[in-house]
């Protein structure tokens, strides 16, 4: 059985990317991967990043792979200003 990819969210496909850094944010609830694409789609558009392929109901935290320290800090801003729901 092959192994599951993990989502990705890309602004251009054509080059490979490489998800060198990370961000764990504080999110508990169902549907946490649905709510965070949301939130970034309406928040930072133009930003790249990687999603696990699952999450588990009781976690409380989740993990985003991001570009570089410069997304990793603008997501962290525009989450003091914007919380997730």
């Amino acid at each position: 059985m092959p192994p599951r990819m993990a989502m990705t969210h890309a602004v251009s496909k054509a080059k490979t990317m490489t998800f060198k850094y990370s961000v764990t944010l504080p999110i508990s609830g169902g549907d946490k991967l649905r709510r965070f694409r949301e939130w970034a789609d309406r928040h930072l558009p133009e930003m790249s990043y990687s999603l696990p392929p699952q999450t588990p109901i009781k976690t409380e935290t989740m993990t985003v792979r991001l570009l570089c320290l410069e997304d990793r800090a603008r997501v962290l801003q525009t989450l003091a200003t914007t919380p997730l729901q």
